[in-house]
């Protein structure tokens, strides 16, 4: 079985020649920014939605890779775009909002509330906890009850795709709602906390559900926990943290769209239609839900909701840790 990076970049070498066809346009071309690499799952997205919004709009879209700085890149490259309806940003939701809370506005040189402009969300995806084999947890209260039966500095440990972002802080408030300290191991990357958790260098990790849910499967880690409200409909046998008892909802990861402030609002009505159509498509949902992507379209209105609430959420949280990224 193809694991999501294989997957995704499988997926995105594809689809490097859609959309070729509607180059014959007489209008100007649209410019998707993704600020990471080819290949993953922000830009198997943005080229999926290059292919089918170009026919609604009919107009020619460019995805433009502008990866480093965790998409920071990218997010500057938006502020200094002009608003003439031509450039647009797709990135996860750790760009308006964890990367807001944890940089100073010198490091970002962007204000996501005041310099960009909703479009809509496009997916969400959940995120799990789960845990390595040899520690024969099979529920989120049997792992906590494991963690502090246990006691030593590995057992309290969670592996993370890196430090200070959504899987981080779930962490944080999974320990403090079960009353646990739980201990950060900051990786680069998913891939990596998937293998240690495979050869039990680590006994947990906290990440996107769906690069887990191959191994989860053939039963060589257990998921035992999702941390959004509601169970994932492509894993529908984890329950939440919630139904076990324990008193924390970090929701779900999610990807946008954005455009530069002052994009004229007939420009972002005629976007946010067309990706609203191409969400719809059962060609594109298929290829999103084998990425373990679930289409999730939320108009612009909704998003500008969804990313102020998490601001005022996640502040205080990531406050009382103390941490500060290395810059």
């Amino acid at each position: 079985m193809m694991n999501r990076k294989t997957f995704t970049a499988a997926m995105a070498a594809a689809l490097l020649g859609l959309g070729l066809g509607a180059q014959a346009q007489d209008k100007p071309p649209i410019k998707l920014l993704v600020g990471f690499p080819p290949g993953g799952s922000t830009d198997t997205v943005a080229r999926v939605l290059a292919d089918k919004m170009s026919v609604v709009l009919k107009q020619p879209i460019i995805v433009e890779n502008k990866p480093g700085a965790g998409g920071r890149l990218a997010a500057q490259s938006l502020k200094t775009s002009a608003p003439d309806g031509l450039t647009y940003m797709i990135a996860p939701n750790a760009t308006p909002v964890f990367q807001a809370l944890l940089y100073p506005p010198e490091t970002l040189r962007y204000d996501m509330l005041k310099d960009f402009a909703p479009v809509g969300v496009i997916v969400s995806y959940p995120l799990a906890l789960a845990v390595a084999q040899y520690t024969g947890v099979k529920t989120a209260k049997e792992y906590i009850a494991w963690v502090k039966s246990n006691g030593s500095a590995k057992d309290s440990s969670f592996g993370s795709a890196g430090a200070g972002g959504h899987t981080h802080f779930s962490g944080v408030q999974l320990g403090k709602a079960a009353g646990v300290d739980l201990q950060v191991i900051p990786y680069r990357g998913n891939g990596p906390v998937v293998n240690d958790l495979l050869g039990g260098q680590v006994p947990a990790a906290i990440m996107t559900a769906g690069d887990i849910l191959p191994h989860h499967k053939t039963g060589r880690v257990r998921m035992v926990g999702v941390f959004g409200a509601q169970r994932s409909p492509m894993m529908p046998d984890v329950p939440t943290l919630k139904e076990q008892g324990i008193d924390v909802d970090t929701g779900d990861a999610w990807t946008g769209m954005w455009a530069p402030a002052n994009t004229p609002k007939a420009k972002l009505d005629q976007v946010q239609n067309a990706l609203k159509y191409a969400l719809g498509l059962p060609e594109v949902r298929e290829i999103l839900d084998r990425a373990t992507l679930h289409p999730d379209f939320r108009p612009a209105a909704e998003m500008d909701r969804m990313q102020r609430k998490e601001l005022a959420y996640w502040g205080p949280v990531i406050k009382a840790t103390g941490f500060t990224p290395a810059q």
